[in-house]
């Protein structure tokens, strides 16, 4: 439940966040640009996330961590370039991927976030505690 919660307020908080910031964007071009910065934003947030996460894994638990991790990235990729199908070839094709990659991003994000919060006992968490 508590996982649910985390993933759900990063939601929230990344929808207006992304209305900000392209608010002033006037054109497709410029629409195409700010949506690749919001998944270049949320993609350093993973990174960040997942270097944590991975530092505080212990050997079985990482090596795990990574191949799950690859596979999401693969299933990622190829869901959004699902959602972007319906646009081939059209302007607006960038900022849909993009927004598509976002999305995915920061839901992992929290998930794997989520798994850095665990609490002495959980035994449904894979990873140790903060010490």
């Amino acid at each position: 439940m508590k996982r649910m919660t985390l993933l759900m307020t990063s939601l929230l908080v990344s929808i207006p966040a992304f209305a900000d910031n392209c608010d002033n964007a006037s054109t497709q071009l410029e629409m195409n640009q700010c949506s690749a910065e919001q998944y270049q934003a949320a993609d350093k947030k993973l990174n960040e996330t997942w270097t944590t996460a991975l530092n505080r894994a212990q050997a079985p638990q990482k090596e795990l961590l990574k191949k799950a991790q690859q596979k999401w990235i693969a299933l990622r990729d190829a869901d959004c370039e699902l959602i972007a199908s319906g646009t081939e070839g059209g302007s607006v094709q960038p900022l849909i991927h993009n927004q598509c990659l976002t999305e995915k991003t920061e839901e992992r994000n929290a998930w794997l976030g989520s798994m850095l919060q665990c609490e002495e006992g959980d035994l449904s968490c894979p990873l140790p505690p903060a010490n």
